[in-house]
C-alpha cells in the first residue's frame, strides 16, 4: 500500500478532514468530557471501505506522530533540563509564566504549564493513540493489501505515543479499542510491558526499509531503536515514583545491547559529516532510523528557527525566544565541531551574511550569560542553530527532517548498556567512534577510565551528540540528576521526575489518580 508521493517528506499527511475529525472524536476517551456526545456520523464502519480511505487514515496517524515529535515532549526534554531556557525579554515570552515555571520545574496540575504544555503533551499522545485505534478497528475485518504490515506499522506508532506517556507521566490508561469510556491508570511497569509487547510482536511484519517514495514510514529498525531506548531506561520506566522519589525497577542492560545490535546490523551507517544529519537534505543521510519527515510548507514543516533567532536575523522575522543554558555551552570542547551549533558574539543575517543590529540600532551580539532570565535583553543567550535554514523554505516553513532515532544515538545506547554490564573497554571504543568524526585531530576517551568515569562521560557525550533532539530530560532522570531547577540553583522535590496529570484530565476521567506529590 503506497502512500501518495506528495506526502513523502513529512512522514504522511492526512488528506481528508473527516479522518482528523474522527481521530479527535475518539480522543474523547482520554482528554475531554466523557459525557459529551459526538455529532459526526463518521464511524469506522461507514468510512474505511477502500484502500484510499485506509491510506488517508494512516496519514492521519503519521500527522499526529509529527505533532508529538516536536511538540510538548521536545519542549520538556529541553526547557526543563539543562539544555535550554526561554527567558522573558521585555514584553515577549512571559506567556503567563509558563516557560519560567517549566524551566524551574514548578508545574502543578492546574498551573499555567500544567493546563498548557503539560496538558498538550498528554492530549497529543493520546490523540495519536486514538487515531491508531480507530484505524486498527476499521481494518480488522477489511481485506486490505499488506494488512499485516499496516497493522504492525500502526502498533509501532501507537507504542511510540505510549513511550512518551511513560516517560513524562508514568503509568497511564492503556487504550486499544475505540470505546469511549473512563479508564483507570495501569502501573508504569504494566504500561512498559504493553509497549514492549507491541514492538516485539510488530517488528517482524515491518520492512527493513521502504522505497524512497515512502520515506519516513516506520521500519523494523525503528521498532528496535525504540526498544533499545526502552530497555536503556527500564529501571526508570518500570520503577515506582512516590512522594519520596523514584524507586527503580529491573535493569535490562543486555536487552538494550541486543536491540541496539539488531539496529546496527541493519541498513544504517554513520554519516561522516555530522552536520548533514540536520540540514534540509538530511533525508539522504544513511544514519536516519526513525524520523519525523517534513516539507517546507505550512502544516508539514519544522520551524526551530522562529523560536530561537533574533527578530532581525532572518526573514520572516523570528521570535527571539529560546537560548542555551550557559553551563551547557561552556561544557562543549571548543575543538569539538558540534560546538558550532551555538551562535555567540556579533551576529549576521543568516541568508545575506550581512551584519545585523538589534531593535535599538546597536550591533546584535549574543552573550553566553544572562544577568536575569526574568529581564533578559534581546541579545542575551547563545542560540542553538543545529537545524539550518532550508534554501527551499516557504516563509517560515523549513523541510529539515527531525530524527527521533539515528545511528549515533544507538551506538551511545549500546555503549552505556555495555558499561553498566562491566564491559567498559568496549563502551569506550563505541564512544570514541562517535567522537572520531567531530574532532580533528582526534580526542578519544582514555581506555583506563573507571566504570563511574565512563558513565559520566557517556552522559556528557549524549549531550554533545544529541543536543536539541529531545533526549536530555530522560537522560538526566536515568542518571539521577534531573530534579535541579537549573537557573534557580535549587533541588526540586524528587517526585517531580514525573509530570502531574493535568487537572483537566482528572476532571474528565474520575478513574485517573494523580501522580504522588501533586
Amino acid at each position: 500500500m503506497n502512500i501518495p508521493r506528495p506526502a513523502r517528506r513529512m512522514g504522511l499527511r492526512s488528506t481528508l478532514a473527516a479522518v482528523t475529525l474522527m481521530g479527535a472524536l475518539y480522543s474523547l476517551q482520554a482528554c475531554t468530557d466523557l459525557d459529551e456526545s459526538p455529532f459526526s456520523s463518521i464511524t469506522p464502519d461507514n468510512f474505511y471501505q477502500t484502500e484510499e480511505e485506509v491510506r488517508s487514515g494512516l496519514a492521519s496517524v503519521y500527522n499526529q506522530f509529527n505533532a508529538a515529535s516536536t511538540g510538548s515532549y521536545h519542549y520538556f526534554n529541553t526547557i526543563s533540563s539543562d539544555e535550554q531556557v526561554i527567558p522573558v525579554r521585555g514584553q515577549d515570552w512571559f506567556d503567563n509564566g509558563t516557560h519560567l515555571e517549566s524551566q524551574r520545574q514548578l508545574w502543578q496540575p492546574n498551573s499555567p504549564s500544567g493546563l498548557g504544555t503539560v496538558n498538550g503533551a498528554w492530549n497529543t499522545a493520546f490523540t495519536g493513540v486514538a487515531r491508531a485505534n480507530v484505524l486498527l478497528a476499521a481494518i480488522e475485518n477489511l481485506p486490505v493489501a499488506n494488512k499485516a504490515r499496516t497493522v504492525a506499522e500502526l502498533r509501532v506508532l501507537r507504542a511510540y505515543f505510549y513511550y512518551q506517556l511513560i516517560d513524562l507521566f508514568g503509568g497511564v490508561p492503556i487504550v486499544t479499542t475505540t470505546e469511549i469510556a473512563p479508564r483507570a491508570r495501569a502501573s508504569r511497569a504494566e504500561t512498559f510491558a504493553f509497549v514492549e509487547k507491541e514492538l516485539t510482536e510488530a517488528r517482524a511484519d515491518l520492512p527493513v526499509s521502504w522505497p524512497s517514495s515512502d520515506y519516513g514510514r516506520v521500519t523494523r529498525g525503528a521498532a528496535d531503536a525504540i526498544l533499545a531506548s526502552m530497555y536503556l531506561n527500564a529501571q526508570v520506566f518500570t520503577g515506582t515514583v512516590t512522594a519520596a522519589g523514584l524507586q527503580r525497577g529491573t535493569q535490562r542492560w543486555q536487552d538494550a545491547v541486543d536491540a541496539a545490535n539488531r539496529v546496527i546490523a541493519g541498513p544504517y551507517s554513520l554519516n561522516p559529516d555530522w552536520f548533514a544529519n540536520f540540514r534540509a537534505t538530511n533525508h539522504t543521510s544513511p544514519e536516519m532510523i526513525l524520523v519525523s519527515a517534513r516539507r517546507p510548507e505550512p502544516g508539514a514543516s519544522i520551524n526551530f528557527i522562529s523560536d530561537r533567532l533574533h527578530y532581525n536575523q532572518f526573514s520572516p522575522a523570528p521570535n527571539n525566544g529560546r537560548a542555551a543554558e550557559p553551563p551547557t555551552v561552556r561544557k562543549f570542547d571548543p575543538a569539538d565541531k558540534r560546538a558550532s551549533i551555538f551562535l555567540t558574539g556579533p551576529q549576521v543575517h543568516l541568508v545575506t551574511r550581512q551584519p545585523v543590529n538589534d531593535r535599538s540600532g546597536a550591533r546584535l551580539n549574543y552573550t553566553i550569560d544572562f544577568r536575569d532570565i526574568t529581564q533578559a535583553t534581546e541579545g542575551e543567550g547563545a542560540r542553538v542553530y543545529k537545524w539550518p535554514f532550508d534554501p527551499a523554505r516557504v516563509t517560515t516553513n523549513h523541510g529539515n527532517d527531525y530524527p527521533l532515532f539515528r545511528l549515533g544515538e544507538i551506538l551511545l545506547i549500546k555503549a552505556e548498556a555495555l558499561n553498566e554490564l562491566g564491559q567498559t573497554g568496549q563502551a569506550v571504543e563505541l564512544v570514541n567512534t562517535i567522537r572520531a568524526r567531530v574532532f580533528d585531530p582526534r580526542k578519544p576517551l582514555s581506555s583506563s577510565l573507571s566504570q563511574a568515569a565512563v558513565r559520566d562521560a557517556i552522559l556528557d557525550e549524549r549531550l554533545f551528540e544529541l543536543m536539541d533532539e529531545g533526549k536530555r530530560r530522560a537522560d538526566l532522570v536515568r542518571h539521577g540528576k534531573w530534579t535541579n531547577a537549573w537557573y534557580a540553583k535549587q533541588q526540586r522535590e524528587p517526585y517531580r521526575v514525573l509530570l502531574p496529570i493535568p487537572q483537566t484530565q482528572v476532571d474528565a476521567n474520575p478513574l485517573l489518580e494523580q501522580n504522588p506529590g501533586y
